[in-house]
This record gives C-alpha cells, structure tokens and sequence, in this order.
C-alpha cells in the first residue's frame, strides 16, 4: 500500500527503513522469552514510532504527535521495566515460561499490587488507555501506512498484547478486575463519544481505536477464560477492518486533498470500489451482521452477561457494553454517510481520479478477510484462535464459533445497539448539519494538559538544574562526593556497623612505612595543586607508586606490572596537557572572599576526612569477614584445564571474560578517537604556560623553519636522543615478551601493549612529534582496527567448530628443532589488544603533541602536517 500512497518527493528509503526496524522491533516484543529482552523491543517499538510519526517532520502537527507519544510511551515503559523487574524478583526468574509458571505465588505475594500498577501503566501508556489515551489522535500526523499497520494492528495492541501474555500470572484477583475492567470500561465509552463528533477522518478512526482497544481491556479484565478468547479473536478482528478503514481514508486523502468530514461527500460517484471496500469494513466495525466484527462483539456482551449474572454491578456492564455498540454504529455510519453519500462535494482541494489497482488490493485483501470471517469463521480462523489461546490458557474452555447460535440475549443488544446507533445519528444528523465539537468534552484538551505540564517540567528542571550545578568543577565534584556519601551510609544507617570476626594480621612495618610514603604524596599533591602543579603530578605519581609496590607485596604481579606502565604513560600525557592551564595568579580579594575560600576548604576538608574515614571502615568491615570463593576457587582449578593457561589473571581476562574485554578494548579505541576528534581544532589559550625552550623545534618545524631531514635534536636534547633510540628496541623486544608470555606468567596484551607504547613516548619526548610521525610505518588509527579485527577474529573462530563466540582454541604442534609448542586463539586476541592499546595511546599522544605546534587562538598558523 505504501509503494502506491508515498509521494515521489518523499525520502521513501527512509520511510521504509523506519518501517522495517518497527517490524522488526515488534516481532521482538512477541517472540521474546525473557521479560528484560521484551522491555527492551518494547522501547525500541516506542522510537520507531517516533521516527514514523515524525516522518514528516517539516509539519508542526508531526513533530507534536511524535513527541507526545514518545514521552507518554517511554515513559509508561520505564513504569513497565520496574514492574517487570519486581515480577521477575517474585517469581525468581526473568525467564517467560517460569514466571507465568509462577501466577499463585505471584498473586500472594505482598509486592503483588505495587508490580501489577506499575505494568498496568507500560500498558496503559502504550494502548492508549484512559488516562494516556491523548497521545494516540496526535500520532494521526504520520503517513496513513503507519497509521494503518502502527496504531490499528500492532503497536497499539502491544499494550493488551502484554496483559494476554502475562494473564495467567497476574489475573485471577479483585485488583486485576477493578483496574483493568474499569480502565477499559471508562476507554470504551470516552472513545467511542468522542469518535462520534469528529470532523477529521482519522480523527474518527483514532477515537474508534481508542474504543476498541478499551473493548479489548475490559474483556482482559473480566477473569474469565471465554473473555479471553473474546479478547484474542476481536485483537485479530480489529486489525483487518481498523487498517482497511485507514487505507481507505489513505485513498481519499490522497485523491482529494483532504480528511475533513464538513468537505467530503458523494464519493461513491467518483471513487465507487473505495466506497465499497469502506462500507463494508465500517460495517464490521458497527458489528453487522455476516462480518466478522459482529462475532467478535456477540462474545463481547456475552461476557458482560455473565458479569451481570454474578449480581455486584447488575446491569452497568451489559448496559456499558451496549451504549458503546450504540456509538460504534453511530460513528460507523456517520464515517460512510459524510464521506460517501449525500450530493457530491465540488468544495475540494483537487478534482478526484480513481485510484489505481495497487493502492486498492491491499484494502480489498483485509475486506474480504472481514466477510469470510464473518460468514465461515471457524473455516478460516477457528485453528489460528485456538492456538492463541490455547498459548495462554493452557486448556481451552468450551467456546462454538460460528455466525448462528439461535436468538439469544446477546443477539438482542446487537440488534439493539444497531438500531439505536443508527436512529442517534439520524436525530443527530437532523439536529446539526454542520457537527458541532464534541459535547461535555470540547473544553478538556488533554493535549493541551500534556502540554503544559511538559513545560512546567521542562522549566522546573531547568530551576533546578542552574541552582544545584556550576560550570565550576569544584561544585560537582562536592554533589556528585556527597551523593556517594549519602548511598554509602543508606545501608549502615538500616543494618548498623559491625566488624568481622575475622583477626587481624600483624602489621609490617615496612609496608606501614610504603603506605605512609604514599598517603603523603597524596596528601602533598592536594596542598601543591593551586601553586606548583608539576610538582603536584609528582606527588600524585609517588602514591600510584607506593600502590604498585602494595600490588607486588600482595603476590599480584600482573596488577603491579599494569599499575606501574600505566602511571608512566599517564603521567607523561597529563604533563604534555599541563601547558595549555592558565598560571596560577595571586589575587588580592577582598576579607569577605578570603574568609568564604576558608570556609570552603575547611568543609571540603572536613568531607575529605570523613568520606576517607567511612570509606577505611568499610573496607575493614569486609576484609574481616569471611569471603566465599567459589569464584575464585572456579577460576583457579579451570584455568589451565579449560583454558590451557596458567596465569588465572590473564585467562580470566581473554577467556572466562574475552567478550567484557573486547568491549573495554573498543571503548580505549573509541576514546582514543574522541579525544583526537576534539583536539585537532583546539587552540591553547593566550595564558597558557609558554612552551619550553626544549620543545620549541616541532614548532619551526612546523612554521617552516627547520625541516624534517634533522636526524637529531640540537641542543641539550641530542645525547638522550641517541640513547633512547637505542633503547626502542629493548622497549620492543620486552613488549613482544610480554604479551607471548601473558597467558602462563605475568603479562599479556595489555601490558605489553602499554610498555611499547612506552618507548613510543619516550621517541616523542626527545625527538619531538613530527620526526617519530615521520618515521612511523603503520598509522595509529591502523593500530586500533587491526586490534579490533584480531580480538573480534579470535573469536569468530570458535563459530568454525560450533562452540560459544570466544571458546578458546587450543592446539599444540611438534616443530622440529623446537619441539612442543602450545598455541591457542587466545593469542590472537591478546595481539588484538597489544595492537590498540599502542594505536590508542599513540594517537592520544598525538593529538596532545600536536597543541605545541599552535599558537594560541586567533593566530593560527599555517596548514597542519598531516597526522599519522
């Protein structure tokens, strides 16, 4: 339908994009069987149809609709996920099958009520129940295809899709009946008034969609097996005759310029089988007779019968149920008679041409989907329905779907209503030519509500916003300290504190000695910040120091090894960035501002010492109480066994756990690329510090000065030049060392990978960026996607022999004169991350060199060399 409808001058591509990754979204939401991966197609439904209903996006209308219904949507969805979670903890399992295995102990449990509000808000929100039913005619903006496959046939009926899945564990109680009944009783009614008084044809449409997925709700509600089935069979009835209606409004839009009921008529003349196709689709949506809305809509009072039967309402439900049949028909009728019959309309945007054959095969499908369902339905549907319900209920109760099942009390309101609906909107019609807005309900805009409540949130946390956070770090830094406190003392102030019964070693002092080391240079790089910021990052360094040596006294090589070539990496790049700081300037404030900054510090070090004290004293409280170590106990007897490595740490790293390392190793490659991204335009400020005497020839060398055939560094440089590059190949040879060994010994990737980009650092140091650039012989970026081809590699592999992504391979080779050699994919993988950490750090580094070779901003210098 859509291939005929879209314009030629749409983005058609896009259209159709937005559609499949819908459909693909919802086939999602019904196939999945863990309730975690259904919240998430739920969402992704929600902002597909954002993308849908915004589609075009130039309209004011359309960029409303989409918004409404993605915040109304998302967040019924965030109500949805944390029911969702609380079932899941009830029922001790995420699993599909074993929480509707799990209705008695679901429905007994205290936290039943609380779970069953917050789903039945995701479901209200996303079927567009009373009160969230306002976002539904706003989404009317969108392209009729997505009206007439979106919000007639799936995303709507994901909502009451929901409540049939999780029926068995959630129906059954007073509180089901009362929420979900009354909701879809209140629905019911609202939209089938309001459709009633429509001027737009989908405005119509959208009111009787309300309806009808408020049908559908109350029949979920009623705790009753046949009510289900009811509520299956009208599920599949509304969507053949609802979509039918929306490509036949499609196709008048289309041919006429126009959806307004006050404009239309008489097109049964211009548009004949349009006006065939709609009658009879309106006509299963009235509940005619012979099609196969009436069925649908016979089980629908049949129920509401049985609820009367039980004597607490008496007749409110069978009335309920028949005044919404009434205005069903009224709407229905009103829907042909304005568009369809009367004398033709000459008042039209553009004269009508019969629609081509394409656009009206898909309608003429689902009509007669309508009529064979109506006339032979246990034929054409009866095997498909019972399947549906029988995926619910288990047993099916007795239940004959046929079109005659003699004169009956239910065949009774259907003639009722039809009559009624039909003699309402003739009085109607005779009263007001011209049909007025809807009564009772015209000066409740609940769009408008939204609205404003949407922009008193949006300003309120804007208020909130500027009076809570700073462009100043040191605000942040306290809220987001003190926000930690408060979360760290939630559960001491609730289960109290107590220390373990565990004894307590005998300190070293050796170590108390290392750890005194340590606390004092953290505590001089805090006193050294503001005046001597060097020698601050030295004091910082000899606390990471004194850590790895606490590492190394704790039988951790690994740990210690990375501790110490991370903090020689790390701190050589926050050196290079120290430059760009302003210098610290002496103010003279006044007393006022002097007595303020004391007090500030004084509080920042109050918090400073108590968060430190809190933080010692519950690392005490669980370093005195016994551990279980399964974990490790599993770790250690299966590393070498299942793994072949000895080196628990490493196999953990690019075995046990390869895929959470494959995701930190492309998050270090995606920074590496943000960071030279955001550098490349970056001008140092006018006040920052000047550059070094030493680190001014990449600077001439970049305004043309010098040139690049200087093999060394002129002045106090050119000695320790020659000796680093002596040392690169040592750098290399301990690297590839390093990562061969990971897997039996203290190493790995990641180590070695950091020790070469070491000697890469200190090439840069003494020979400055442009000459290590020009010599380099494989790109960083290079660097980055060899290494994430090689981990991802290594664990395509493992698909080869039908085994998990990342199984280890093993394999062990007899290579003459060398004997016995073990190899396993696990060394691919650590190649992989040996080859981004150096292109991740080298392009940092780059990126950072690069700033001594600028001038500050407004004097920009000539083109930049091109970066490696």
């Amino acid at each position: 339908y859509a291939r005929y409808y879209m314009s030629a001058s749409d983005p058609v591509p896009r259209f159709f994009a937005f559609l499949l990754a819908f459909m693909g979204s919802m086939l999602g939401v019904v196939l999945s069987g863990h309730l975690i991966q259904l919240v998430i197609f739920w969402e992704l439904t929600s902002l597909c149809s954002f993308m849908l209903i915004a589609y075009w996006y130039h309209r004011e209308d359309a960029r409303r609709g989409a918004r409404m219904s993605l915040i109304v949507t998302t967040g019924g969805g965030l109500a949805l996920l944390m029911g969702v979670l609380m079932l899941g903890q009830i029922a001790g399992s995420y699993d599909l099958d074993v929480v509707l295995s799990a209705g008695d102990a679901i429905r007994s449990h205290p936290h039943y009520a609380l779970a069953l509000v917050l789903i039945l808000v995701g479901v209200f929100t996303k079927s567009a129940q009373f009160p969230f039913h306002f976002w539904l005619p706003q989404a009317m903006a969108a392209p009729t295809p997505v009206s007439a496959y979106l919000h007639s046939a799936t995303m709507v009926k994901a909502g009451v899709f929901l409540l049939v899945r999780l029926w068995p564990a959630l129906a059954g109680t007073d509180l089901w009946f009362w929420l979900v009944c009354g909701a879809g009783a209140i629905t019911l009614l609202l939209g089938a008034f309001s459709a009633t008084f429509q001027r737009d044809m989908k405005g119509v449409l959208a009111y009787s969609t309300i309806s009808h997925l408020g049908l559908i709700t109350m029949l979920l509600g009623m705790n009753s097996a046949l009510a289900l089935v009811a509520a299956v069979f009208h599920i599949m009835n509304h969507a053949t005759f609802k979509a039918s209606l929306f490509m036949g409004t499609g196709i008048v839009d289309h041919e006429t310029g126009t959806r307004d009921l006050r404009r239309l008529g008489g097109l049964r003349y211009l548009l004949p089988i349009t006006a065939l196709l709609a009658t009879v689709a309106a006509g299963a949506m009235a509940g005619v007779p012979l099609l196969n809305g009436f069925l649908s809509k016979e089980m629908f009072f049949s129920e509401s019968l049985r609820l009367a039967g039980g004597g607490e309402l008496t007749l409110a439900f069978p009335a309920i149920a028949t005044i919404a049949g009434l205005f069903s028909v009224a709407y229905s009728v009103r829907f042909i008679h304005k568009v369809f019959l009367g004398p033709v309309s000459r008042d039209l945007p553009r004269e009508p041409r019969k629609p081509t054959r394409g656009i009206l095969v898909p309608s003429i499908v689902l009509v007669l989907a309508c009529l064979l369902v109506g006339v032979f339905p246990e034929r054409i549907v009866g095997g498909v329905l019972a399947i549906a319900a029988r995926s619910v209920l288990g047993d099916l109760p007795a239940y004959e779907l046929k079109l005659w099942h003699g004169f009956t009390v239910p065949l009774l309101m259907s003639f009722v209503a039809l009559a009624g609906g039909i003699a309402f909107y003739a009085a109607l019609n005779s009263r007001h030519k011209t049909m007025v807005a809807t009564p009772l309900l015209s000066r409740v805009d609940a769009g408008r509500l939204f609205d404003r409540l949407n922009v008193i949130a949006i300003r309120g946390a804007g208020r909130l916003t500027q009076n809570l956070f700073s462009s100043r770090l040191q605000p942040q830094l306290f809220l987001i300290v003190m926000a930690a406190l408060t979360a760290g003392l939630l559960p001491l102030i609730v289960g109290g504190w107590s220390a373990g019964s565990m004894p307590s070693t005998v300190p070293d002092p050796l170590f108390l000695l290392l750890w005194c080391a340590g606390c004092a240079g953290a505590l001089a790089a805090a006193v050294r910040t503001k005046s001597q910021r060097f020698a601050a990052l030295i004091m910082i360094g000899v606390a990471g120091l004194s850590t790895c040596l606490t590492f190394a006294w704790f039988s951790a090589p690994d740990l210690a090894l990375t501790q110490l070539v991370v903090e020689t990496v790390t701190l050589i790049l926050i050196l290079l960035g120290l430059r760009w700081l302003p210098q610290r300037l002496e103010r003279a404030d006044s007393r006022r501002k002097t007595f303020q900054a004391r007090m500030r510090r004084s509080r920042d070090f109050a918090i400073a010492v108590f968060v430190g004290a809190a933080m010692a004293a519950i690392t005490y409280s669980v370093l005195t109480r016994p551990v279980a170590s399964e974990v490790g106990d599993f770790y250690v007897s299966n590393a070498l066994e299942l793994a072949g490595g000895r080196n628990v740490v490493n196999v953990i790293l690019v075995d046990f756990r390869g895929f959470d390392t494959l995701g930190e190793i492309s998050v270090v490659g995606i920074v590496a690329m943000i960071v030279y991204a955001l550098l490349r335009r970056f001008r140092p400020a006018r006040e920052s510090i000047e550059l070094p005497s030493a680190q001014r020839r990449d600077a001439d060398l970049a305004s043309g000065v010098s040139n690049l055939d200087e093999t060394l560094p002129a002045g106090d440089l050119r000695i320790p030049a020659v000796l680093v590059r002596l040392l690169l190949p040592f750098f290399t040879l301990v690297s590839i060392y390093f990562l061969l060994r990971g897997h039996q010994a203290p190493g790995g990737g990641f180590v070695g990978g950091l020790v070469m980009a070491t000697g890469l650092v200190a090439q840069f140091m003494v020979g400055g960026s442009l000459w290590v650039e020009s010599r380099l012989k494989m790109y960083p970026l290079t660097l980055v996607g060899a290494g994430l081809l090689c981990a991802g590699s290594a664990g395509i592999f493992a698909w080869w022999s039908r085994l998990p992504f990342l199984t280890a391979q093993i394999t062990d080779l007899h290579l003459p004169l060398i004997g016995e050699v073990h190899l396993s994919s696990v060394l691919l993988f650590d190649l992989g991350v040996y080859l981004l950490v150096i292109g991740a750090t080298v392009l940092m580094l780059i990126a950072l060199a690069h700033q001594s070779m600028r001038s500050p901003r407004k004097h920009l210098l000539p083109p930049e060399p091109e970066t490696r």
